[in-house]
């Protein structure tokens, strides 16, 4: 299914985490997406225990890479006090070759210091979901794919 293949990049290091991404995720594919979640379907590091830095680099970094190359549309999870560093790395790679790309926002972190993100991060979207209640943003990425298509 051309135009369909989604990289999901979002932090994957705690349970909550790794719960909302296959929440977003399992709607995303309601709607006809396939989906590359790296904590599903790629290799997280926290699996590889064990491995030095440069081995976990070998295994992780070729994978993501290719991954992002092959999707035509990226979709980031910005939550976090800052979003991913890896994330953001993704990101500029996707923008860079024209992914469309997307994201959402649940954290209110930012807001409290009278910030919101970065330019060079929003500047690389199409649209951010933005919902600091977590059920609330699955409904309203829900009802834009009711209307749109990513």
């Amino acid at each position: 299914m051309s135009g369909k293949n989604i990289y999901f990049a979002s932090p994957m290091f705690m349970q909550a985490e790794k719960e909302y991404n296959l929440k977003i995720v399992h709607i995303l594919e309601e709607y006809g997406y396939h989906v590359f979640l790296p904590q599903r379907d790629g290799i997280e590091g926290a699996k590889l225990i064990g491995k030095s830095e440069q081995e976990l680099v070998d295994i992780i970094f070729p994978l993501d890479i290719k991954e992002v190359n092959k999707c035509d549309i990226f979709f980031m999870n910005i939550d976090g006090r800052v979003p991913d560093e890896g994330a953001c790395i993704e990101l500029g790679m996707a923008y860079i070759q024209g992914k469309r790309c997307y994201g959402f926002k649940t954290d209110t972190r930012s807001l409290e210091h009278s910030l919101d993100l970065n330019p060079m991060i929003t500047g690389c979207m199409i649209k951010i979901f933005k919902n600091f209640d977590g059920d609330e943003l699955i409904k309203e990425i829900r009802e834009y794919l009711n209307h749109h298509e990513l």
